[in-house]
């Protein structure tokens, strides 16, 4: 396709995002002025460059021109010289400097700048270091403009080649010549796939042994991703091949290579009788060296923290009892044992499902810790969790993030994250209460130990029954199943809870009972459709029409949650829809193509990464701004109030007021969430849920993700399809094999401390 080309000199920068490059800039060229946009990893005002792109029309600022690729030229006569100089493109050099170091050396000043430094001093204001400072920026800009030209040649972005240039420097030439897939370990930002897209162009071989043992690391980390902490040899052996399309002869080899090196650690699983053979079978786990360490350091933590209180089980009760008399309500025995546990044990963990009184315990434990004076912080993994649990208990909590200090020198993964609370300077507390664990990953649960100094009681809480964390691990499963701590499981269904058949129903899916759907419910209701069309009919006439008034809230409240992201009722079709009928197009309403769909104003959407760096603020009257914080999550839900295409920023307005502007190129990290996943509605809670049902994959379709769904409703669920398929998913109890082993690091610290 053919593309114009401008040049001319950058004579204002409009606006400029560091963070990826993209850039607005007004350009000279033969005496007018043209707005150009486009990603400049290195560019000044004064410099002279030739831009490749297209022009386009922009409905607000008219004629513009996007840049796809651009050069930066270096200026040749001695007014585009000083201008260049002047801009400040060299730091220590103004107007007046610039003019006597031209009038100086004239069309030569640059050349003699790079090659002769030292002549700078023969002007007068030109120290001999003021001198050699120059000449090191020169150098620097002159070695940064040649590495991109060389990055580019491998498809590499200019954002990105500009992080990888910063890492390392001069010796990138060796680095993508001899090994690119180092990039893919020590660069943020830079895949597998994406090194080794470079390797092919360099001419590196498909069984050259750099590749294999970086598409090992590769597999593990995509393990990670969807939740585990290892994978068994020979499956991470059979995966690698398949990616690489190699042989495995050769993994065992490379295995041994990597665990040389300390990059991945073996350990060997229980022994096992091979069914074929008739043999014992020592099948042994592969981990990244990092999660291995992770899993190690938090049963070491766990187990550190558990110190048991002197206190006399009589005073205990009789606090117990002083509590139940001002609080007016009497416990349970299980919930008054939960809060003796919590003043006997270090670690306490208490677990159950709706209805059975959680609540009610946290705020006798919270009462009882208060009473004593002690110092105590409530926290959750997500700002929806952090708010039912500041309104259910009266304390104010926060997210996990928060109370570690999430600090924004953090690459965005969860792997990197920095926390200002860690070991060094621990959470000044002396209870910690921890709601919604089952959401909580390896990574987060490592982070909140260090930060926790021994004497800190922990008091972990949640249902075991959910789904697991998005992260890797099953930390809450993992800790219950060591039976190395203390667990109080609350399971008496309470009054009050008894009248509500979301709760009660919740509970007989999850003992694999049958559920009543005759609709003689006030807030369980199954419309029973076969048809994908007619049940999205159905679902549209109840988020219109029949349920905000029913559940006193807006059709944007109420959520639509389906176990696929494929298919009929999958994710990726449904919020198509529901964005045409829930907010269809207006002229006053601004869009934004993204893919292979559109945001547009006023669009309900989800955060669907964690990213650690993006900043938000919470803005008065006027937009003045209140508050700032960094760090927006996977799952958070948010409204598009903003869209724009001069500047190319859209703005999400996440629960609780925070604002947050998102580049056109961080767009990937937002989705349509008028439908999201089950998966993706953990830790949140909604005044009405509607779940569509019709077939699907046995795997997904099982009796977890049903409870899960069914527990995120606080006023009505509605389920709309295949009762056959409902009552096949509640006899379902197949769950995706999830590759964990907290609960032996934790037994073998059992060994060796106890």
């Amino acid at each position: 396709m053919k593309q114009d080309t401008v040049e001319g000199y950058v004579e204002h920068i409009v606006f400029r995002n560091e963070e990826n490059g993209y850039t607005v800039l007004n350009l000279k060229t033969d005496g007018s002025s043209l707005t150009c946009t486009g990603v400049f990893g290195s560019i000044a005002e004064g410099e002279t460059v030739a831009l490749w792109g297209g022009y386009t029309e922009h409905a607000l600022y008219g004629r513009q021109f996007k840049a796809d690729s651009y050069e930066i030229k270096m200026p040749e006569d001695t007014l585009a010289i000083e201008r260049y100089l002047s801009s400040g493109a060299v730091r220590g050099i103004k107007a007046a400097l610039a003019a006597r170091i031209v009038k100086k050396f004239g069309a030569d000043t640059l050349k003699i700048m790079e090659e002769e430094p030292e002549r700078l001093a023969e002007i007068k204001g030109i120290s001999e270091k003021k001198a050699r400072e120059i000449a090191a920026q020169m150098e620097e800009k002159a070695e940064l403009r040649s590495a991109m030209l060389f990055l580019s040649q491998y498809g590499i972005s200019v954002s990105l080649g500009v992080k990888i240039y910063q890492h390392y420097k001069e010796r990138i030439y060796s680095v993508i010549r001899e090994n690119p897939y180092r990039m893919a370990e020590e660069v943020p930002g830079v895949g597998f796939k994406t090194a080794d897209e470079i390797a092919k162009k360099v001419g590196i071989r498909a069984d050259d042994d750099f590749r294999i043992k970086s598409g090992l690391l590769y597999v593990l980390s995509q393990a990670s991703a969807g939740g585990h902490c290892f994978l068994p040899k020979e499956q991470l052996c059979f995966q690698a091949a398949s990616l690489l399309g190699v042989t495995d002869t050769d993994m065992e080899r490379h295995i041994m290579d990597l665990a040389m090196e300390r990059k991945i650690i073996l350990k060997e699983l229980e022994p096992a009788s091979n069914p074929v053979t008739g043999e014992t079978d020592h099948p042994v786990a592969v981990y990244s060296a990092q999660v291995y360490y992770l899993e190690l350091n938090t049963a070491r933590m766990l187990w550190e923290l558990n110190v048991k209180s002197e206190e006399k089980d009589a005073d205990i009760e009789k606090r117990i009892r002083v509590i139940e008399r001002s609080s007016r309500y009497e416990l349970e025995e299980r919930q008054r044992q939960a809060v003796a546990e919590a003043v006997r044990n270090g670690l306490l963990i208490l677990t159950g499902g709706p209805g059975t009184g959680k609540t009610t315990t946290i705020n006798a434990i919270i009462r009882y810790f208060a009473s004593e004076g002690l110092d105590i912080c409530l926290a959750a993994p997500t700002g929806r969790a952090a708010k039912r649990m500041t309104e259910a208990t009266g304390y104010e909590a926060q997210t996990i993030h928060r109370l570690l200090e999430l600090s924004g020198m953090a690459e965005e993964s969860s792997a990197n994250v920095h926390f200002e609370r860690n070991e060094e300077n621990p959470i000044e507390a002396d209870v910690v209460i921890i709601d919604e664990m089952s959401m909580v990953d390896i990574y987060l649960m490592h982070a909140l130990l260090s930060a926790l100094t021994v004497g800190t009681r922990l008091i972990l809480v949640g249902d075991m029954n959910q789904l697991p964390s998005v992260g890797p691990g099953s930390v809450l499963k993992d800790i219950i199943r060591s039976r190395k701590f203390c667990v109080v499981e609350l399971n008496k269904i309470f009054r009050q809870a008894s009248k509500s058949d979301i709760v009660v129903n919740a509970h007989r899916i999850n003992r694999g009972e049958e559920v009543s759907i005759d609709n003689h419910s006030e807030d369980f209701f199954f419309l029973k459709r076969y048809d994908a069309d007619i049940i999205i009919r159905v679902m549209l006439a109840l988020i219109q029409e029949k349920l905000p008034p029913y559940v006193d809230a807006r059709p944007l409240d109420i959520q639509v949650l389906t176990p696929m992201r494929k298919g009929l009722l999958g994710v990726e079709r449904l919020n198509v829809i529901l964005q045409r009928y829930l907010n269809p197009p207006s002229e006053e309403k601004r869009e934004k193509e993204s893919g292979d769909g559109l945001f547009r104003e006023g669009d309900k959407v989800m955060q669907i990464k964690n990213n650690y760096q993006l900043e938000w603020e919470i803005r008065g009257k006027q937009g003045i701004v209140l508050q700032r914080g960094i760090g927006v999550f996977n799952g958070d839900l948010g409204i598009i109030r903003q869209i724009n295409t001069f500047g190319e920023i859209l703005t999400v307005e996440f629960e609780e007021g925070r604002f947050v502007e998102y580049t056109f190129k961080q767009l990937d990290e937002l989705e349509l969430a008028y439908a999201v996943t089950i998966h993706k509605s953990q830790g949140s809670e909604y005044p009405a849920v509607i779940l569509p049902l019709l077939a699907g994959p046995r795997m997904l379709l099982n009796r977890n993700l049903l409870y899960t769904a069914v527990t995120r409703a606080r006023r009505c669920v509605t389920i709309v399809g295949s009762d056959q398929t409902f009552r096949d998913m509640i006899h379902n109890e197949t769950e995706q094999k999830r590759y964990t082993s907290l609960d032996r690091r934790i037994e073998e610290m059992s060994e060796q401390l106890g």
